[in-house]
């Protein structure tokens, strides 16, 4: 409740070696807050186990989409990881990578 959509992907972690980053819109009478976030991580750990606790949720206006409505989440994860961003020409709306890499900045 509250999440319009989300894409979960792997990514470096310097104790662990990988880590679940999640990518959240929420829906819009949900508030992005910490609070938000920490019911994200303990729903996770309840449905699945604490193996799968996301190790940072980024709230995001858009997740990036091919034209066609994939989610790319090989850009997802190079954005996790911080590695140069592959090839973005097939995106629907190409500066959602921006934004994207903002919010990781910010959080």
């Amino acid at each position: 409740e509250g999440v319009a959509e989300a894409a979960v992907v792997g990514g470096q972690h310097e104790m662990k070696g990988e880590a679940v980053y999640a990518y959240v819109i929420t829906e819009e009478s949900q508030e992005e807050s910490d609070a938000f976030r920490e019911e994200i991580v303990a729903a996770v750990e309840e449905a699945i186990g604490p193996i799968a606790r996301p190790e940072r949720v980024i709230f995001t206006p858009e997740l990036p989409k091919t034209r066609s409505g994939k989610i790319m989440r090989r850009l997802l994860e190079d954005i996790a990881n911080g590695d140069e961003l592959g090839n973005t020409s097939t995106l629907r709306n190409p500066d959602v990578v921006h934004d994207i890499q903002e919010k990781v900045r910010g959080d």
